[in-house]
């Protein structure tokens, strides 16, 4: 059986009792490592599986993955994700895969904490998100405005949107493979400051007043650990706000707010009398 395991968000420990077992007991095991990171090293997790384990980048995903599949029929290979098992459709295609191979091999779905739950430590009640929408990182000749329409539908219905940020990690140089060589690029984790700066120049560009520089949103880092993080401000004041390491994750506040809700994300502005002004003329009895 083929068997993916959510780890959660933090570290070696946040593994569920049931996954735990099921890795123990594993012929090979395999950690996904390019659409999320836990916040410890791969050998942490090793020393405390008590079992080897092989780095499954996107590469290996996407175009070796009748390796990861061999065998899958006759032993069990446990497949790990950061946080919950279906927060990435590149799992659900691995699944799917199982399903066609011949002979199809048997999966099984471990659950766990995702970004998609953690963001509730906003005190931002989960039913009242929309559509969760990436950024990806800008390049000077590449800006995508996609995502922006995603957001305006949120915000039509006064629903926040959960944007998670792109990392990048083992990614090709473009520069290199366009000289026959392969060449990867040092790591790189969007910020909540970055986040907010390509929002803001995306809104420049569209000039749809969807969310503006003095528009509320929450900045969170390093959900669910020990360290995490959260920040309430304007866009244009996040911005400016250093989170530390990664993961990073932003909030929009949509306008159909709770004053319960209110209540909560008070505590993590950044400057309270701001806040209260803002909030008071954007979102108060909306």
């Amino acid at each position: 059986m083929l068997y993916l395991i959510g780890l959660g968000l933090a570290d070696e420990k946040d593994i569920t009792v049931k996954g735990l077992e099921i890795v123990k007991k594993a012929e090979r095991v395999y950690l996904e490592a390019y659409t999320a990171i836990l916040l410890v090293d791969k050998e942490q997790l090793e020393t405390y599986y008590g079992r080897p384990i092989i780095i499954a980048d996107r590469e290996m995903v996407e175009s070796a993955s009748d390796d990861i599949l061999a065998g899958a029929d006759t032993a069990d290979i446990a497949f790990l994700v950061v946080g919950d098992p279906f927060s990435a459709t590149t799992h659900t295609d691995l699944l799917l895969r199982c399903r066609t191979s011949t002979p199809p091999i048997p999966t099984r779905a471990i659950p766990n904490a995702s970004i998609l739950t953690a963001v509730g430590a906003t005190g931002l009640q989960l039913y009242a998100f929309g559509q969760t929408v990436s950024m990806v990182f800008f390049t000077d000749n590449w800006k995508p405005t996609s995502y922006y329409d995603r957001i305006r539908e949120n915000a039509s219905l006064g629903l926040h949107t959960l944007l998670l940020l792109d990392i990048k990690v083992r990614e090709p140089s473009l520069e290199a493979l366009a000289r026959g060589r392969r060449v990867y690029e040092p790591p790189r984790f969007m910020t909540v400051a970055q986040c907010c700066a390509q929002m803001l120049e995306t809104e420049a560009e569209r000039a749809e007043g969807v969310y503006g520089p003095d528009s509320l949103a929450a900045g969170v880092a390093r959900a669910g650990s020990e360290d995490e993080q959260i920040v309430v401000g304007t866009l244009s004041q996040l911005c400016e706000v250093d989170m530390g390491r990664p993961l990073h994750s932003v909030v929009l506040l949509g306008q159909r707010t709770h004053d319960m809700e209110r209540e909560f994300i008070r505590e993590f502005a950044v400057d309270l009398d701001v806040f209260d002004r803002v909030w008071k003329r954007d979102y108060e009895g909306k």
